[in-house]
């Protein structure tokens, strides 16, 4: 698995969050039965930056928190591209104070959500919705497995 990561916000970005968002969308993908070499960019940025992203590919001129771009291959590679994952850290932040829990946990919820729409998933009916939410729970649930046997072994 590769992941390019591109900071261009550094706003409330910790060091440590390269791999563990390594292990989250691994998680992911295995959750959803994905394995094997694929790649895709991550990127932090601005609540400017991603309001003009949103307003350019989506024609929604507001700030949010995550986007996602997936790739459609219509070429043999060796690496499957899966696209970009977007989030805006302040918006993440935000939303965090919001419902009182960790920056480091609305960024894993986000970086799931971005996958599972990288993998075809979306919430744009309510079957959508209720389909989507049940692979996010399913992805979470084994990333908070991770993360716990990560920290039993540190121990």
């Amino acid at each position: 698995m590769t992941v390019f990561f591109d900071l261009r916000e550094k706003l409330y970005y910790e060091q440590h969050w390269e791999e563990l968002l390594e292990i989250v969308i691994d998680t992911a993908l295995r959750s959803e039965g994905i394995t094997g070499e694929y790649e895709l960019s991550f990127s932090f940025v601005s609540e400017d930056e991603i309001q003009e992203l949103n307003r350019d590919y989506r024609g929604k001129d507001s700030v949010t928190d995550v986007l996602s771009f997936p790739v459609d291959q219509e070429f043999e590679m060796d690496v499957e591209s899966l696209g970009d994952i977007v989030i805006c850290l302040p918006r993440a932040k935000e939303q965090a104070e919001e419902i009182a829990h960790a920056l480091e946990d609305e960024v894993i919820y986000l970086t799931i959500h971005s996958v599972m729409h990288l993998l075809g998933y979306d919430h744009e009916t309510e079957e959508d919705k209720t389909e989507m939410r049940a692979a996010e729970k399913k992805a979470l649930h084994e990333v908070q497995n991770a993360k716990d046997k990560k920290k039993s072994n540190r121990i």
